[in-house]
């Protein structure tokens, strides 16, 4: 109940909604029973039973409501007759039917505003802590799992835990003013009968508990073919390329037939829990019409063939409430088994934060360095005690080997990673005493992987920038080199890229996501080999538009083509994290090392 005790949590205030939804449940169950407990008047003036209770004296106590309501049947029975007595009782049963569905209503869509209130929480919460994650989360979780807890997994706690809140609150009551009615009625025959009822009880328990590790293996499944659904739809081009799509299709369905089975033995067990309880019930109204038939018929009870019947049709309902509390509990192991999921991603703490005191960096004046850095995953060492210091204004360049440490030394400075060893400073002030918010406002990104969104160029320009005019917008596309290409193309700025920038080239992209980052207008950029994946025209345009960035900023550049980095103020040459050259392009040719091997490699391949 931990977990359902959490998810709940997610409902404050609560008490907004739970005060009125007691009394409006409380006030629709009293109605509710009333109008059963309104058989007994109603069959005894109907077929004018010679067996019924004649009440003299008007009842003290207000609560005995059908000794109170039988005192005034009989008043009016004795001055307009026994029809007119009937007339009285069925405006009474329509005012209390009335009243118990008004009621019921109102409660209904309490719960109803609670529940979606409960959801609204929990999908922020997922999602805010997901978007709070540092980067290696998202490298080491499946895309889809996470989409899976975020969708799926909120809805199946929709439809159960917090769809059990309606149960917890109405049924109890309801259940309960059935017993007082058949407790008024047969103190006796109510006594046998709710002997019957522990050996439902045991059965929905057995049940329940078998529910659970299946509820969890099936929401599992669900997130792992999410997943594969994710990269088959990212990989498409890929999958057609090499003629896999036998190969995906087989891995989906293989998922999805085990995910099928889990719904299968789940639906098998859910389903029984209804038929069995609905013949428990039938069984133990049988017994009760043998037991209570014969005290009537026998004469050895004061039970009159009017109550009796009211009693069989007050019982009868009373396996509503049960059957409704039975089956909410194996429902709600479903429900669980996704709350522990969605729980367990909103407990997640990113393992990169600001600290406590941290404080924020107003302006960049002077230089960012890497003193002593080493970083590694796991065993593997990726960077190696490097020092590095960038000057303001400056253009350093990154070059070396696959696998040499760029990226990652690169990825250091926003704090995407944190060095295991050393630190890096900002104006002389160690990063993570900065909050990470001020640090990347100073920073600018390009990478070799154009990411745009499924929105407008202007929005993917304008991102994250709410009041950027047009003006602006207009501007930073200019100094990109992409204004001309927006205009021409149908709806100017206004035209949407499509899914991950589709509808555009490679060159197009990347300079809109250059122009982004003009707007942003920062001190600092960060490019990640921005031209790598361009043709030679786009590469020009998207090179010129670079240049046109990095003028009076301080500038980290990775870079493949060489051809693009030889007027950068300083080349840092790294190969297996350590950095073995370092200067300007002309000093690095002139020592024939590594730098000028690359160089030449790259000039005969071209």
């Amino acid at each position: 109940m931990k977990t359902y005790f959490r998810l709940l949590s997610f409902a404050k205030p609560i008490e907004k909604f739970a005060i009125p939804y007691i009394i409006t449940t409380f006030l629709a169950v009293v109605f509710n029973t009333l109008n059963l407990a309104l058989l007994v008047p109603l069959l005894t003036f109907l077929f004018n039973a010679t067996d019924a209770k004649v009440i003299e004296e008007k009842p003290e106590s207000f609560w005995n409501l059908l000794d109170n309501f039988n005192y005034y049947a009989q008043q009016i029975n004795q001055v307009y007759g026994t029809y007119g007595a009937l007339k009285f009782i069925c405006v009474i049963i329509i005012i209390s039917v009335l009243l118990s569905n008004v009621f019921k209503y109102f409660s209904q869509r309490i719960m109803e505003n609670l529940r979606i209130h409960t959801l609204l929480n929990i999908r922020k919460a997922v999602f805010e802590n997901v978007m709070d994650m540092h980067l290696g989360f998202f490298n080491s979780e499946r895309k889809g799992d996470i989409i899976s807890k975020i969708t799926n997994d909120v809805q199946v706690v929709q439809f159960t835990v917090t769809g059990t809140l309606q149960v917890v609150f109405r049924e109890p009551f309801q259940l309960i003013a059935y017993l007082v009615a058949l407790f008024s009625i047969s103190r006796e025959l109510t006594f046998f009968s709710i002997l019957f009822i522990p050996i439902s009880a045991l059965f929905i328990a057995r049940l329940v508990k078998s529910l659970k590790a299946q509820a969890s293996g099936s929401q599992a499944s669900f997130g792992v073919m999410v997943s594969y659904l994710e990269e088959a739809l990212s990989g498409v081009k890929i999958i057609k390329a090499f003629n896999a799509t036998p190969f995906i299709k087989q891995k989906f369905n293989q998922e999805n037939e085990n995910f099928s089975e889990f719904g299968k033995k789940i639906a098998r067990k859910q389903q029984l829990a209804s038929p069995v309880s609905e013949f428990l019930g039938v069984l133990m109204v049988t017994f009760i019409v043998l037991y209570g038939g014969g005290m009537v018929l026998n004469g050895t009870s004061e039970l009159t063939a009017a109550e009796f019947i009211a009693y069989i049709g007050i019982f009868s309902q009373l396996t509503r409430p049960a059957k409704a509390i039975s089956d909410s509990f194996t429902g709600i192991n479903i429900g669980l088994a996704a709350g522990e999921r969605i729980l367990d991603l909103i407990s997640m703490k990113p393992e990169i934060k600001d600290e406590a005191n941290a404080v924020t960096l107003n302006s960049f004046d002077t230089a960012i360095e890497l003193k002593n850095v080493s970083f590694s995953y796991g065993e593997r060492l990726i960077l190696d005690d490097i020092n590095l210091v960038i000057p303001r204004g400056k253009t350093i360049a990154l070059v070396g080997p696959s696998g040499g440490g760029k990226s990652t030394l690169m990825d250091l400075i926003p704090r995407f990673i944190v060095p295991q060893k050393g630190e890096v400073l900002i104006d002389g002030i160690p990063i993570h005493h900065l909050t990470m918010d001020s640090l990347r406002a100073h920073l600018g990104f390009v990478n070799q992987e154009s990411i745009l969104f499924n929105d407008t160029i202007f929005n993917n320009i304008a991102f994250g920038k709410t009041d950027a005019s047009h003006s602006a917008v207009e501007t930073a596309a200019k100094i990109a080199n992409a204004h001309e290409f927006i205009m021409s193309s149908d709806d100017g700025y206004q035209t949407n890229t499509g899914d991950r920038g589709v509808r555009l080239s490679g060159g197009q992209k990347q300079r809109i996501s250059i122009a982004r980052a003009v707007l942003n207008n920062p001190p600092i950029m960060l490019l990640d080999e921005a031209t790598s994946a361009l043709d030679t025209e786009s590469e020009k345009l998207v090179q010129d538009a670079l240049n046109n960035l990095m003028k009076n900023r301080t500038t980290l550049i990775i870079a493949h083509r060489l051809s693009t980095i030889q007027k950068a103020d300083q080349i840092i040459v790294l190969e297996s994290g350590k950095i073995l050259e370092r200067g300007s392009h002309i000093e690095l040719i002139k020592r024939n090392g590594l730098y000028k091997k690359l160089i030449d490699m790259q000039t005969f391949s071209d």
